[in-house]
């Protein structure tokens, strides 16, 4: 089986962010949509341990379920064409949602020498550029460097130590913005 193409593969202080559009096929991402829609969420999440009053929506996913979920396969695949080279195992998947208003903070996802990787998949059966929710990318001097637009099935992977942001949804969003993370560190 070939490895998919990036869409656009941008460097940001020399680390890199990779995006995939329609790994997932649409009855799959349609099927996963639904699952997120009736899940149960927590407050469960923080950015920074300065911004633990401002926790947001979070569900966990077991490691144990992953092979069996449509996103596995095509985000190991993905992570091949990444950081060709280096194998990578998941240690943590969970799902984000965020709906207009809520407090979303810049962060890290891993130390800078950790060798780490973050595949953040947005998972939605439509989304709108007005309606925002962009994942945004800083540089060293906490300049915006990139950003990656939500769309249906897109798949980006980049460097946990890249400072970022999830950004909520507009006002005139109606719709949860959901992001299914999975983290990964050389295995």
């Amino acid at each position: 089986m070939a490895l998919p193409d990036a869409t656009y593969v941008e460097q940001i202080d020399g680390r890199k962010v990779s995006v995939f559009d329609d790994l997932m096929p649409t009855p799959d991402l349609l099927e996963l949509h639904g699952i997120l829609l009736q899940a149960g969420y927590t407050r469960s999440e923080i950015a920074r341990s300065d911004t633990t009053d401002y926790r947001h929506w979070a569900a966990e996913i077991s490691a144990a379920n992953l092979p069996g979920y449509p996103f596995t396969v095509p985000t190991m695949d993905a992570v091949g064409v990444h950081a060709p080279g280096i194998r990578y195992k998941i240690y943590r998947s969970y799902v984000n949602v965020a709906h207009f208003g809520d407090m979303l903070f810049s962060h890290h996802d891993c130390p800078p020498d950790s060798g780490g990787l973050t595949a953040l998949w947005y998972i939605c059966d439509r989304w709108d550029h007005e309606w925002g929710g962009e994942t945004v990318f800083f540089d060293s001097r906490r300049d915006v460097r990139g950003a990656v637009s939500p769309r249906p099935g897109r798949l980006a992977i980049f460097d946990g130590a890249i400072l970022h942001v999830g950004r909520p949804p507009n006002r005139n969003c109606y719709v949860p913005r959901f992001t299914l993370a999975l983290k990964l560190m050389p295995a």
